[in-house]
């Protein structure tokens, strides 16, 4: 009698290992023997399918099935374990227990790790072999261990040209047999040179236990698994058809490759892309999964969404060989709304070249209403996917659709919308099943290889001999030579001519018309030479560019690797031209080197850009041509990238069309890669919020990590995308639809669900052109509501939403009936200001708000706000100098101007005083910094305001100073207030004390460091300041 344990599969296994993962196998012992399945390399839900024989000895024995995690350097984890009376099976009806899952248990529940340890799915079941037993029984100078069975199911061969038996030995090879606890004899008892001779005169394998030592001879396994009897025999042929079939698919596959040479990937399908991901799977292991019939995935996919029916046609080819396809019927379920009906589904390969594969299915549906008009096509397109570090092979795949309607209907809009909603939710699920068997790329590895992939670009430096040689080395040039000389040698071969006509001494007219065109011909060649030399001379001087600046500062870090162009166009008649391209992003922008006629420039140059506050949402890229430093330059192209809309690893290595008239004629393109990381971690969020909780002047809570992450899901927003706050109201268009207005760093999003018809759109801060309040009517339910207006040509993905369009192509939205109009009107007015003004908007608004703050001053009697910062104490001395003579270091006279260049302070400029209130004056002073002062430079401007004290014993000098092109320096104002008062007790002496304050206008985490560094650094300044006074005065008595 013997067990047969077929061991198919297990989930949701506990991890072991660091990275999260599992290498899981599976050890199984019957009484003293033991045998174990291959190892599945990082996986948690992993997939065996093997079977196992084991002569049963004793019916009281239990079967232990032990799942195990490999580890190369020590001892293999347990998971957990299974275990089953073999009296169970034989009790059991047919003496089958069928398949079924079965948790797996700890060894010791006070002891485990892991509460829940997973399951298993197994097939147990008893057979009798009277043909084993006979020859058992004829052997009796044999051990009497019988031998271990173990059985696979075929797997597809990666070499398509092995046959299959080849095949079989090599899958049947992966795994060995043991002994459980052998002595020392039986481990020494192998087959004797009797028992080899028996087996070749009988054909025959003798029961010989196989010790742990040693794996499974594979000729020997063979003739077990032949032999033995009938139903041994049916198993093993059932195993070899499956194992042509599979066969036969590869051989197909490589008869398209024979033609596939030279094709190209078909382009996304214009109803959208429902799937885009990246898997740790070469590109042909990946289809194999998805395509081929020996694989069990869409059967996995038919149970986990409800088909019933599922039945895969053959893979045939037609048109001789240049398509493959195949035919695919299953009954969809029945939901809410729709019965249950039958598909038809037709699987074309358009692609397959071994690298890159692409599958075009078109499913009809002619039982659903009005499923004669249309089908339904889903593209499936396989390609290699990022580098790793780990040096893994990757794939990418990305799946679109359309809607092909055969007839044209009215229902067209709404067939079209129930079919995204479908498909959007099936291969939601089906991402979520390929992601249980294969390991999806995770951004950390990509990002972990940002300098890796950088690394390896290097910069081709050119030579000016290479530079001239590009810029002259055309007929142009070359004909203008051969010209000058040829015209030489013809002025050194003739005679002079005599003078005649309007001619006199040294001036030689031309003689005919032929001689006029050859002078013009020769003007103008020489024209465009010394042009061409021009641009030559500017071209040495340009070859710069802002390759290897690196960031500066901490948060969100953008780096841009500009690797090549491709098909660029032309502009001059040398049928090339010299590009160069520009990214501009947040206000900031970075500029490559100019490569000098080409069409196809290799750059290989890496732009940082400053650290920012906020993630970016799109970056402008723009190709110009150069022709010169005072000439308009000359666009090739642009393009625009939306950090929103893509993924981060899809920027990772991207080729992007460029967009314009001269771009699209030639379709150029860029090669880019692009990388976006925040350096400040978590903390980014709360310190957002904390900024805008300032703006709005109420508190904003932190959103749970699940409601982020449906937020993300909901809008297929990046992940470093989070919500700050959303308000129930209403969208007006014809009618006013009920929703939900969701707001983030960098996008509004409406999404309203009424009877099961979505409505959902974003547009970016950037988009928005205007703001505009409109006051309660009856319209508006009574209150007030918002009207956004976006840019010309922005936003048009979400043009459904808008109520109007104007004359110039401004989408204009309006929502109304808010909770709390007050408060969303203030949040989404702090996020637009935040993100959508320019610099230039910004620094307007805030002069207006430093004029009205300047007005309410002068009413209250202080200088511009100074009261606002808190002024402390960096400076005080005594001086035997009088007041009046100390005061020439603010008269603006030559000694200010002496002292002031020897601290550091150059192009001194001021304004005289003016009286702007009775005994109150002001001036204007400007300046830069020498480098002992700022390394970086940087100039100053301030404000000064001297008057006297109410005792009239002294002078009080206030200073608002502002810098400019120093780091950071647009986030704080320097507040100072100079007091010189008059010693009562010494006539001919001074106090000297200064006061400092920062008035912050933007917040940052390194305000203590900027403060003590302001400070140190202006303590030391005062102090050389006044010494260097004090010695001027001295001097002069």
């Amino acid at each position: 009698m013997k067990l047969h344990v077929r061991v198919l599969e297990a989930r949701n296994l506990p991890p072991t290992d660091p990275n999260g993962l599992s290498d899981p196998y599976v050890k199984l012992q019957l009484g003293k023997y033991r045998s174990k399945t291959k190892v599945i390399k990082k996986n948690l839900n992993p997939s065996w399918d093997e079977e196992f024989s084991f002569k049963v000895d004793d019916l009281s024995e239990e079967l232990t099935l032990s799942v195990m995690d490999e580890d190369k350097y020590f001892n293999d984890d347990f998971v957990g374990q299974v275990k089953v009376a073999v009296s169970a099976v034989l009790e059991a009806e047919k003496k089958m227990l069928g398949t079924g899952w079965y948790a797996l248990q700890p060894k010791s529940s006070k002891k485990s790790k892991h509460k829940d340890c997973g399951e298993i799915r197994l097939m147990i079941y008893l057979s009798q072999n009277s043909s084993f037993d006979e020859a058992h029984a004829a052997m009796p100078s044999l051990s009497d261990k019988s031998s271990v069975e173990s059985r696979t199911s075929f797997e597809l061969p990666r070499d398509s040209s092995s046959s299959s038996n080849e095949s079989a030995k090599s899958s049947e090879a992966s795994f060995g047999v043991e002994d459980a606890g052998p002595s020392k004899e039986e481990k020494s008892n192998g087959p004797t040179f009797v028992d080899r001779i028996f087996y070749m005169f009988a054909g025959k394998q003798p029961d010989i236990p196989i010790t742990s030592s040693r794996e499974v001879d594979l000729s020997e396994l063979t003739e077990t698994l032949v032999k033995p009897g009938p139903s041994e025999n049916i198993y093993v042929e059932n195993k070899s058809d499956d194992a042509s079939s599979s066969a036969s698919f590869d051989e197909l596959l490589n008869c398209m490759l024979s033609k596939d040479q030279g094709k190209e990937m078909p382009g996304n399908l214009p109803g959208g892309v429902v799937l885009d991901q990246a898997y740790v799977i070469a590109p042909g292991a990946l289809n194999t999964l998805l395509f081929s019939p020996s694989s069990n995935f869409l059967q996995s996919l038919a149970e986990l969404q409800g088909t019933m029916g599922l039945q895969l046609g053959p893979w045939r080819l037609e048109n001789g060989g240049d398509n493959l396809k195949r035919e695919v019927t299953y009954t969809k379920a029945a939901t809410k709304l729709v019965k249950a009906v039958k598909a038809t589904e037709e699987q074309t390969y358009l692609k397959a070249d071994g690298k890159s594969y692409a599958v075009l299915s078109s499913v009809s549906t002619p039982d659903v209403p009005f499923g004669s008009y249309f089908r339904t096509e889903v593209l499936y397109c396989i390609m290699p996917g990022p580098e790793l570090p780990s040096e893994d092979l990757s794939s990418r795949l990305v799946v679109s659709w359309r809607m092909n309607f055969l007839q044209s209907t009215m229902m067209k809009g709404m067939i079209e919308g129930g079919a995204k909603q479908g498909l959007t939710e099936s291969y939601q699920q089906f991402s979520v099943l390929l992601s249980q068997s294969v390991k999806p790329v995770d951004l950390k590895d990509l990002k972990s290889g940002k300098e890796q992939i950088l690394a390896s670009l290097q910069v081709e430096k050119e030579s000016d001999f290479k530079l001239a040689l590009r810029f002259f080395g055309n007929f142009t040039v070359l004909s203008s030579i051969f010209v000058s000389l040829y015209v030489l040698a013809h002025i050194l071969l003739v005679n002079p001519s005599t003078i005649q006509g309007l001619e006199f001494v040294g001036l030689d007219l031309p003689d005919s018309i032929g001689e006029v065109i050859v002078c013009g011909v020769i003007v103008l060649q020489g024209e465009r030479v010394l042009k061409r030399i021009g641009r030559f001379l500017q071209a040495r001087k340009q070859r710069g560019s802002d390759h290897g600046v690196k960031a500066q500062g901490d948060g969100w870090l953008l780096t841009v690797a500009l690797i090549e162009g491709s098909n660029l166009a032309t502009v001059d008649s040398a049928e090339f031209s010299d590009p160069y391209v520009v990214f501009t992003c947040n206000g900031k922008t970075k500029t490559s080197s100019i490569k000098f006629q080409t069409s196809d420039p290799q750059w290989n140059e890496i732009f940082e850009f400053d650290a920012m506050d906020d993630p970016p949402s799109t970056m402008d890229v723009d190709v110009y041509d150069f022709d010169g430093p005072f000439d308009e330059a000359t666009s090739l192209g642009h393009a625009e990238i939306n950090f929103v809309k893509c993924n981060i690893s899809d920027l990772a290595d991207l080729w992007i069309p460029l967009e314009g008239k001269l771009a699209q004629a030639c379709q150029s393109k860029l090669h880019l890669r692009i990388f976006l990381n925040n350096t400040r971690g978590t903390e980014v969020v709360k310190e957002y919020i904390t900024k805008m909780e300032k703006e709005v002047g109420k508190k904003i809570n932190l959103r749970s990590p699940q409601t982020n992450s449906t937020f993300q899901k909901l809008f297929s927003l990046p992940p470093e995308e989070f919500l700050i706050n959303d308000f129930t109201c209403h969208l007006k268009r014809k009618m006013p639809m009920q929703g939900r207005l969701f707001l983030s760093p960098r996008i509004i999003g409406f999404y309203a669900n009424l009877f099961g018809h979505k409505t959902k759109f974003f547009f970016l801060w950037e988009d928005i052109e205007d703001i505009q309040v409109i006051p309660p009517s009856l319209a508006s339910v009574g209150s007030p509501s918002l009207m956004i207006i976006l840019r010309r040509g922005r936003g048009m993905d979400a043009r459904h939403g808008a109520k109007t369009q104007d004359h110039e192509g401004r989408l204009k939205f309006h929502f109304q009936s808010f909770v709390s109009f007050h408060m969303a009107n203030r949040t989404i007015m702090a996020l637009w200001k935040a993100k959508s003004l320019t610099p230039e908007q910004k620094f307007q608004i805030v002069e207006e708000e430093s004029e009205s703050k300047g007005l309410q001053s002068e009413e209250s009697g202080s200088f511009l706000g100074i009261e606002e910062a808190n002024l402390s104490e960096v400076f005080a001395s005594a001086y035997t100098i009088p007041t009046n003579s100390m005061m020439e270091l603010f008269n603006g006279g030559p000694m200010e101007r002496k002292v002031m260049q020897k601290v550091g302070c150059v192009e001194y400029s001021l304004t005289p005083w003016e009286p702007v209130k009775p005994d109150v004056y002001q001036r204007q002073v400007s300046y830069k910094f020498d480098k002992r002062i700022s390394h970086y430079g940087g100039e100053m401007t301030s404000t000064q305001q001297k008057s006297a004290p109410p005792d009239k014993n002294g002078w009080i000098i206030e200073e608002v100073m502002t810098l400019n092109g120093v780091p950071l320096g647009d986030y704080f104002n320097l507040h100072l207030r100079y007091q010189l008062d008059s010693i009562p007790s010494k006539s001919k002496a001074c106090n000297v004390i200064v006061y400092l304050g920062i008035a912050w206008l933007k917040s940052t985490k390194h305000q203590k460091r900027i403060t003590n560094n302001v400070i140190t650094t202006l303590a030391g300044h005062l102090k050389e300041l006044f010494s260097l006074v004090e010695k001027e005065l001295t001097s002069r008595k």
